[in-house]
């Protein structure tokens, strides 16, 4: 559980330095082009990576149809709206919209799952998203008023939280490491095609062969995307989608951080204080506390019991 969790902070580590990294590709590269470049770079590493871990296999037939099933909210879905939408809202917008992922695959556990959720835990949730409200509101822009694009990335966070119920109520009898390969080169190949009607251009890719946007490329391409995709759909089969969503929070906390490193973002108070709540609210929101609380119950009766 521990090997679990630690990856996924790790994850998380990756997935907030990506915020940065996206950004400055998209300033040079179209947002559905170089999204089906990088999410088809990320489905080859995996597959590759699956081989060298000797889990690789083609699907069967019937699998295939599961896996092109979850492709459309995980991948097509969830990019596709995500790449529109950043280009038609701000990031403090987008920030507090995907902060609420959490909250939403631990409702759509509890209705689809049947998923039994502890107050203490659905506390955890609540903290952490006010944690996400305070961060993100922070900064001099506050809150804009709503917009499509914020409609787009509210779409976009809420297909790829179904995707994660879909990942754990169907199935798949592929490993999910295995299973992110697949769904990532089929959704890769889907962007592909609808960018080509959309934007056309599709030699504005080579700007990544540029030794700073070919690095930026490879990191949100291979860690973020590839090991992250990868890790975090493992972790939904081993500990639950709820369990797993709640680190999504600390997304904001390494956004803000790469942010303030590589595009010389502000960080304000008011971020130091939401970002205690998001630490807080995921230790909670996880079962770290209740275990904490279990273990020490478990001592005293065992003193009790030698008495």
């Amino acid at each position: 559980m521990y090997k679990i969790y630690a990856l996924l902070f790790m994850i998380m580590v990756f997935w907030g330095f990506n915020v940065a990294a996206t950004k400055t590709l998209v300033m040079n590269i179209d947002p559905l082009m170089l999204t089906a470049f990088r999410i088809g770079t990320a489905g080859i590493t995996v597959l590759i990576i699956s081989k060298v871990m000797g889990i690789f296999r083609f699907p069967h037939v019937k699998e295939w149809s599961t896996i092109g099933f979850i492709t459309i909210f995980n991948v097509v879905g969830h990019h596709l709206f995500l790449s529109t939408g950043l280009t038609l809202t701000t990031g403090v917008n987008t920030g507090l919209i995907l902060g609420s992922s959490p909250l939403v695959v631990m409702m759509l556990s509890i209705i689809l799952l049947k998923d039994r959720i502890t107050r203490l835990r659905i506390a955890g949730f609540i903290l952490g998203f006010v944690g996400i409200v305070l961060t993100t509101l922070a900064g001099p822009e506050g809150i804009s008023s709503f917009s499509l694009g914020d409609l787009y990335i509210f779409i976009s966070m809420s297909t790829q939280a179904f995707s994660f119920i879909l990942i754990a109520k169907l199935n798949p009898k592929l490993d999910p490491r295995l299973l992110t390969g697949f769904m990532l080169l089929l959704g890769a190949v889907a962007i592909f095609i609808l960018s080509l009607g959309v934007e056309g251009n599709i030699s504005q890719i080579t700007q990544i062969f540029s030794w700073k946007l070919g690095g930026i490329f490879l990191f949100s391409a291979v860690f973020a995307t590839a090991v992250g995709h990868m890790t975090y759909n493992y972790a939904i089969k081993q500990v639950g989608p709820a369990e797993t969503a709640i680190f999504v929070n600390l997304n904001t906390v390494f956004s803000l951080v790469g942010s303030a490193i590589f595009l010389g973002e502000a960080i304000y108070v008011n971020h130091i204080g939401g970002l205690v709540l998001i630490f807080i609210g995921v230790f909670i929101g996880s079962g770290g506390l209740e275990y904490v609380i279990r273990k020490r119950r478990e001592r005293l009766n065992h003193k009790r019991a030698m008495m």
